[in-house]
């Protein structure tokens, strides 16, 4: 028991996600969808979103054991612009970076410091792994952002990114703090 999710007092905890749990996460990700309009593009399959192809691993946050949060870790890829702003700017390979991605909290359970924890245990997992934490977030997203500032992230810069052909967003980019 040496790490900050599991001495956490219940009634929250932070697990590793099982595939039992991604129906609960979807059903919490249509919670904050409704509310904060994330994610931006509605999932045909919400559950295969969440566990999209190549994770490095996943978590799920509970509160009082109802599942209410969730956050991802991946690998840089070729469509992922923080990767490449964090290695022009430190000039590491892009491929020295792990993407944080998928990380909500059901408004209902907001206010408990969960975003901060799930954040927390991937960039511990990432770090472990040798790699450097990155991530973007839509532009208009000013809660998310505020977290990450309040967490010490760096902003990268803001950039279009290409999520479809017909759709281009502003998105921020950043970097765990070394």
């Amino acid at each position: 028991m040496d790490s900050l999710d599991e001495r956490a007092d219940p009634p929250h905890r932070i697990r590793p996600r099982e595939k039992g749990d991604l129906e609960a996460c979807a059903q919490a990700l249509a919670e904050v969808h409704r509310g904060d309009g994330y994610p931006v593009n509605w999932p045909e399959f919400p559950a295969d979103w969440l566990a999209s192809p190549g994770q490095q691993a996943a978590w799920v946050a509970e509160l009082d054991g109802r599942v209410v949060g969730h956050v991802a870790l991946s690998p840089a890829g070729d469509g992922d612009a923080a990767p490449g702003l964090w290695s022009e700017r430190t000039g590491r390979p892009a491929a020295g970076a792990a993407v944080v991605s998928r990380l909500f909290v059901s408004p209902s359970a907001r206010g408990h410091g969960i975003g901060a924890l799930l954040m927390d245990r991937a960039v511990r997992d990432a770090a472990a792994r040798g790699l450097h934490p990155v991530l973007d977030v839509v532009a208009s997203d000013t809660a998310a952002a505020a977290l990450y500032e309040r967490l010490g992230w760096h902003l990268l810069a803001v950039v279009e990114q290409r999520w479809s052909p017909d759709l281009t967003v502003m998105v921020r980019c950043y970097a765990a703090p070394a």
